[in-house]
Order: C-alpha cells, then structure tokens, then sequence
C-alpha cells in the first residue's frame, strides 16, 4: 500500500497556538489580558507580557510599610489616571500624603481611600466598614470593572479562602489590582500569579528599592533588581527632617521616624 507523500506534509501545530494561556516553562508567559508598564524598563523585562497584570492579583511582600512602595507603583497609576482610570486604596497603614502623591503625578480628585474601622479613632469606628467589610468591599470593587487600579493592605490573618475570592473577582478587573503583605506571607502558598518580595536597599541608597520576583508565569528570576526611585524629599529637606527625627524616638518603630518612609506614607 501506498501512502500520499501529503499526509506528511502538515507539522504538528504549535501548543503555544492552543490556548493564549500556556506557557513553556522555560520562557516568560503572555498576558492575554493586557498589562499596564511599571515605568521601569529592567523590571517590564521580567514582568510575562512586559508589565503589571490585568485581570490577576500582584502580591507586593514587604518587611514593612514606607519602603518605597507606592514610588514603585505610581507610574503605573499616574499612567491610569491619566487615561480617565480612577484608582482605590484599601486599607492603607496611614492615611496618604496628598503633596507627596502629587509629586508623584497622581491625582487625589480620582483617588478614593476605604478604611477598616479598626484603624480609626473610637469616634469614628461605627461610621466606617470593619477589616472584614473591607475585603468584601475590594472583592466588589474587583467584580465591578470601572476601577483602573486598586491597592490593598492586606491583614496577616487574611484566610487562603479570601485570596481565592479575590482572585476569582479579578479575573473581572481590567487593571492591575496589588496587594501588599507582610514579608512572612512570603513562606505561605499563594493563588496570586505575580509576587515580588521587597526591601530597602540600603540606608546609603534610601531612593533605591530591592525586587526579587518570587513567582511569576515564567522560570523563576534567580537574582534580585535593584530600581531606582523618584526622589523622595530633596536633599535639603531629607537634612531637615533627619535633625527633625533624630532625637527622642527610642520608644517609636524606626519606621516611623524615618523621612523617606513618611514621604512614602504620609
């Protein structure tokens, strides 16, 4: 018998070619959903599709709030904004700085803040959502679709459930929705496609940030970025509030008393 020289003429199809969502291994995955640039080149290099996922959770890990953080994350917002995209925050560890983020491009008129009742003083604690509410608020603000970004502190005790919920709701969201922990979640499972653990990257470097991405659609990323950062206060102010913060701050977090962390937070 013999067979038709055609019916070897047809490669095998490409995997890649089935379904937008595979990935081989050894290569960086593509956003099907579309990503929004982070405004750092190094890091949309390592970022699958070239920047910050729409519709998936990014998970910022951090060993404490005012690193850096919202420098890191404020081009991609200003960038939103300036598309007629609003943003929301969830949450957050202080109530933000409106000259500090305007410095940063953003525009507070198109900025809506959602705080636990549990960080707020007594008198005010009946008017407002307790933590609880504040995730079933993120998860609809996730479902609705009309917000551009949505930022969320999320608690330590945050259940593996909630994670889920909020995953599935941001397959719904088209932007980037970012939820920033404590670094010790990063020993923790997670449904969040994306997780970035970051640090300081120095005392002699306060405008650098350090970046390892722990888990992306991709191999994994084997050393750590160093991204340089908008200013945070100019070099006469930095001065004026290191003589400021210097004396009499033995019983208060360091944190707290640090100028940049402030300038990052408010």
């Amino acid at each position: 018998m013999l067979l038709s020289p055609d019916l070897f003429a047809d490669t095998p199809p490409d995997p890649l070619q089935l379904h937008p969502a595979l990935w081989r291994a050894h290569q960086l995955g593509q956003q099907r959903d579309g990503t929004t640039a982070s405004g750092f080149a190094e890091l949309d290099a390592e970022l699958p599709g070239g920047g910050w996922p729409a519709r998936a959770l990014t998970e910022l890990l951090l060993p404490h709030p005012g690193i850096g953080e919202l420098r890191l994350l404020a081009p991609a917002l200003a960038a939103l904004q300036q598309g007629g995209r609003s943003l929301m925050w969830f949450d957050p560890p202080a109530l933000p700085c409106g000259w500090t983020l305007a410095a940063l491009g953003l525009d507070l008129r198109q900025l809506v803040v959602v705080q636990a009742r549990d960080g707020l003083p007594a008198r005010a604690r009946g008017r407002l959502p307790a933590a609880a509410d504040v995730l079933w608020a993120l998860e609809q603000a996730l479902k609705s679709g009309h917000v551009g970004a949505v930022l969320a502190w999320l608690p330590p005790t945050v259940r593996p459930e909630s994670l889920r919920r909020l995953q599935l709701a941001a397959q719904a969201h088209d932007g980037p929705a970012f939820l920033l922990r404590e670094a010790a979640a990063l020993a923790r499972p997670s449904v969040a496609p994306l997780r970035l653990a970051l640090a300081p990257a120095g005392p002699a470097h306060p405008d650098e940030l350090a970046l390892r991405i722990v888990k992306r659609r991709g191999p994994p990323l084997a050393g750590t970025l160093r991204l340089a950062l908008a200013p945070a206060l100019s070099a006469p102010a930095r001065a004026r509030a290191g003589r400021l913060a210097a004396p009499a701050v033995s019983n208060t977090p360091a944190r707290l008393a640090d100028p940049v962390a402030a300038a990052d937070h408010g």
